[in-house]
């Protein structure tokens, strides 16, 4: 897995190290906290994946800009990206009174809810800035617009907690806005920076939307089969906030009346008084490997838009991280 992920970073490895060092300085501010959070965050170990995916959506399209200029387009772009997902995590740690984010204390535990929401905001604010900068208004309209449909999936989300009457439906719709949305603006909008023909504009945006859901789906799943070691968190999260997931809502719909009734009363309550009950359910019903194959289904649709796009070696990267997102542990 990780010479995968390794393969997959070194077709882009100047653009990818050019987006790091903006993303440095970016950060700068007159407001000292500003900058030690946002370096905090941003360099907690996330796999960047949203800049990635415009980096290689950008060059996969011949994008010929110059990974030594750190103003070049589709630098600044990825580098938006990186903040607007950053944000959002700050937010939503405040939200989940999360403490663990990836193996470490989250912002929020460390320096308190409002300095990790107002950190966030400057992010946000910062990621508009510089999409001036890139000075598209086809990505300014795409961008504008996944963050709004990201706002309503995470609304929809904590509305959605302590239901057990989320149907599967209404489950993909929540993860499409909170999570697959920005993994479908990042790769939709590398396209457009690169000129785009309309058809394969509409393959990359539609291969962003499949990629995203396959990686929350093994999120998902890897919540009631991973370990915290790996993870950065513990076993049963979801459950403990009341999160009705397609793991739990697979096993609601097939398991006994009885194990219905137990989940369902688990979701209600939140909590993980019967953690080993809910896994020995989901393990029974089969819901991890029900949610394994909708994964893989997602990967499979994400590889099938790739065919607009003339081999390369972006074509092979994007193909190799449909395997990653459904092969992964962590």
């Amino acid at each position: 897995m990780q010479s995968n992920a390794a393969s997959i970073h070194a077709s882009v490895a100047e653009d990818f190290a050019a987006v790091n060092r903006t993303i440095l300085d970016q950060l700068a501010s007159r407001i000292p906290l500003v900058e030690t959070i946002g370096q905090y965050i941003i360099e907690s170990g996330g796999k960047r994946l949203r800049p990635l995916l415009v980096l290689l959506a950008a060059r996969a399209l011949g994008y010929p800009g110059d990974s030594n200029d750190a103003g070049d387009k589709h630098i600044a772009l990825a580098t938006l990206i990186e903040f607007m997902h950053t944000s959002t995590l700050l937010h939503d740690d405040v939200v989940d009174e999360s403490s663990r984010r990836r193996g470490k204390a989250t912002a929020n535990d460390t320096w308190g809810n409002a300095p990790s929401v107002l950190v966030g905001d400057f992010l946000y604010s910062r990621s508009f800035q510089m999409m001036v900068e890139v000075g598209s208004m086809r990505v300014m309209q795409v961008l504008s617009g996944a963050t709004c449909v990201i706002a309503e999936g995470e609304v929809q989300q904590l509305t959605n907690i302590g239901n057990a009457d989320i149907s599967e439906s209404d489950y993909f719709d929540t993860i499409q806005g909170k999570t697959a949305m920005l993994f479908e603006a990042a790769s939709h909008s590398g396209a457009i920076l690169a000129g785009a023909t309309a058809e394969q504009e509409q393959a990359l945006q539609l291969y962003g939307r499949y990629l995203g859901l396959a990686f929350q789906l093994i999120d998902d799943l890897l919540d009631y089969q991973g370990d915290a070691e790996t993870m950065g968190k513990n076993v049963g999260d979801d459950l403990a906030e009341g999160k009705p997931t397609l793991p739990l809502i697979h096993a609601m719909r097939n398991g006994s009346p009885e194990q219905t009734a137990l989940i369902r009363q688990a979701i209600t309550d939140g909590g993980l008084e019967r953690l080993d009950d809910v896994l020995a359910i989901v393990r029974e019903t089969g819901a991890l490997e029900y949610t394994q194959r909708r994964a893989e289904e997602m990967a499979e649709k994400a590889r099938t838009q790739l065919q607009v796009l003339a081999p390369s070696a972006y074509r092979e990267s994007m193909e190799t991280l449909t395997r990653v997102a459904v092969e992964r542990d962590v």
